[in-house]
C-alpha cells in the first residue's frame, strides 16, 4: 500500500481488500524503440497523438517509410500495451493497443503490463476520472501542458487478482460497447438530419417554394430546370468587386466554410488561432451589409457568405457588392449547394486541391438563376426556419451524447475502484437500444 493513500479522497473509496502500488511496479515503461539504424525503406504504421479519439480508439494510422517518418515516430507498441499522452495532456489521449506492428509518437508513454496486470483493466484504470485528473494536475505548461513519464510511474494502481481484473474488464467492455453503440446511432441521426436539411434548402434555392411552379430550362448547366419566371444571369451582372479601405473601430470578421461570415468580432484567442492579426486597419477591406465575401482558396469548400454587419475582412478575401437590390443570403445558399460547389471548384485554378484559387475574373462569369426580390426573401426565411428546426433537434441529440459520455466515464471510474458489484449489476437495457 502507498503510505497515506487512504487520505486521498478518491482512493478512500477502494474496497478494503485492495491495496495500492505505484504504477511503475505494475508495468514496463517505453520498452521498445526503433533504432536509428533501422532500414530507411522499412515501412512503419505510425500513430500520432491526434489519431487517438476521446474514447481511446485509434482512428487512423499513417504508413510511412522510416526515412520519411517524423523523428518522433520511434516507440514500438504491441498488443496489450497502453499508450498515454505525455504532451497536450488536456487531450487525454489514452488508448489500448489491440494489434502488433504499430509505432507511436514519443509524445506517448507506452505502458506494457506485467504478468499480474490485465491489459484491459490497466487501460480502463488509466482512463478513469481520477487518473485523468491526476495527469492533468501534474502537467506543466499552458499552451502545451506535458507530464514527465516518471510522474506517471508514481501514480497508484490497485492490486487485485487477475481473474477479478478480467471480470471488471469484461463488464466494462460490454457496457461501454452498448453506450458507444447508442452514441453511434445518435451520430448517424445527426448526419441524416444535416443531409436532409441540405437537400431541403437545395430544393428551395433551385426550385423555389411552390411545388406546382412551372419549370423551364435555365440555360445554366449545373442548375438544370428552374421556375420559369426566374432570371438566369452572370454574377457580374448583379455584383461588382469592391475594395474599400478598412477603418478603425470596425470589428474584424471571419469567413467559415460552415457558417459563412461572422456577425461579430472573435475574441483575441480565436483571432490569433485563425489568422495573423494586422494592427493597421487600413490594410483590411471594409465590408457592409449585403456584401458577398469569399476566401479565394476556400470558396470551392464553402468559404463564403453574406455580410450582415459592417466590419473588416482579410485583404486576401474577395468582396462582391450588389449592383441592385437583392437578398445576398439567397446567393450564399445557392452557392452552397453541391452542384454550385463543384462548379466553383471547376473555375478555380491551382496544381492541387489545397492550392486552388477562385479569382474574381472567373467567379464573376458563373451563371446563376434568381427569383424576384420578394421571393428571394421568402426562400431565405424558409431556409432559416428549416435550419433552426434542425439545429434544435441536433442540440437535443448532442446534449444526450454529452450525458452518455459522462455516464460512460463515471461507469469506468466506479468499476475500476470497486464501487460497483458487477456480479449483481443490472444495466438499464442499454444493449436493447442497439438492436
Amino acid at each position: 500500500m502507498i503510505p497515506g493513500d487512504r487520505c486521498v479522497p478518491w482512493l478512500s473509496v477502494l474496497p478494503k481488500a485492495w491495496y495500492m502500488r505505484p504504477l511503475k511496479y505494475a508495468v514496463r515503461f517505453n520498452p521498445e524503440v526503433l533504432s536509428e539504424d533501422t532500414d530507411p525503406d522499412e515501412l512503419i504504421r505510425y500513430v500520432d497523438i491526434s489519431a487517438v479519439n476521446p474514447e481511446g480508439e485509434i482512428e487512423h494510422t499513417e504508413e510511412l517509410r522510416f526515412s520519411g517518418a517524423p523523428s518522433r515516430a520511434r516507440r514500438v507498441v504491441r498488443h496489450g500495451d497502453v499508450i498515454v499522452s505525455t504532451v497536450r495532456t488536456y487531450l487525454t489521449a489514452i488508448g489500448a493497443i489491440r494489434q502488433d506492428g504499430l509505432t507511436v509518437s514519443t509524445g506517448f508513454a507506452v505502458l506494457r503490463p506485467a504478468e499480474e496486470t490485465d491489459s484491459r483493466f490497466l487501460a480502463y484504470w488509466m482512463r478513469s476520472e481520477y487518473i485523468v485528473e491526476e495527469i492533468v494536475a501534474r502537467s506543466t505548461g499552458v499552451s502545451y501542458p506535458s507530464i514527465n513519464p516518471s510522474e506517471i510511474g508514481q501514480l497508484p494502481i490497485p492490486i487485485l487478482g487477475l481473474q477479478q481484473q478480467g471480470m471488471i474488464a469484461d463488464f466494462l467492455d460490454r457496457e461501454t460497447a452498448a453506450i458507444d453503440c447508442l452514441v453511434g446511432k445518435q451520430n448517424r441521426l445527426v448526419s441524416s438530419l444535416i443531409d436532409k436539411r441540405q437537400a431541403v434548402i437545395c430544393q428551395f434555392v433551385t426550385r423555389g417554394l411552390n411545388p406546382t411552379a412551372i419549370l423551364a430550362p435555365s440555360g445554366v448547366e449545373w442548375l438544370g430546370e428552374v421556375p420559369k419566371h426566374w432570371e438566369a444571369c452572370r454574377i457580374a451582372s448583379v455584383f461588382r468587386e469592391a475594395s474599400d479601405v478598412g477603418e478603425d473601430g470596425l470589428p474584424i470578421l471571419t469567413v467559415s466554410i460552415h457558417d459563412g461570415v461572422s456577425d461579430r468580432q472573435l475574441d483575441d484567442e480565436e483571432l490569433e488561432r485563425k489568422f495573423i492579426r494586422i494592427e493597421d486597419s487600413s490594410k483590411y477591406k471594409k465590408v457592409i451589409p449585403s456584401d458577398l465575401v469569399y476566401n479565394m482558396m476556400r470558396a470551392w469548400q464553402g468559404g463564403f457568405g453574406a455580410v450582415v454587419v459592417s466590419g473588416l475582412v482579410s485583404p486576401a478575401y474577395v468582396v462582391a457588392r450588389p449592383r441592385r437590390p437583392m437578398v445576398t443570403k439567397f446567393i450564399e445558399l445557392l452557392l452552397r449547394t453541391p452542384a454550385a460547389i463543384e462548379e466553383m471548384r471547376c473555375h478555380s485554378y491551382g496544381v492541387a486541391d489545397f492550392r486552388l484559387r477562385l479569382y474574381w475574373d472567373y467567379f464573376k462569369t458563373l451563371r446563376v438563376a434568381l427569383p424576384p426580390l420578394a421571393e428571394q426573401r421568402e426562400i431565405v426565411e424558409a431556409a432559416q426556419r428549416e435550419t433552426e428546426s434542425t439545429d434544435a433537434l441536433i442540440k437535443v441529440i448532442e446534449l444526450q451524447n454529452e450525458k452518455l459520455a459522462e455516464y460512460r466515464s463515471a461507469l469506468i471510474s466506479a468499476a475500476v475502484t470497486g464501487q460497483i458489484d458487477i456480479r449483481t449489476y443490472r444495466p438499464q437495457e442499454a444493449a436493447a437500444l442497439c438492436q
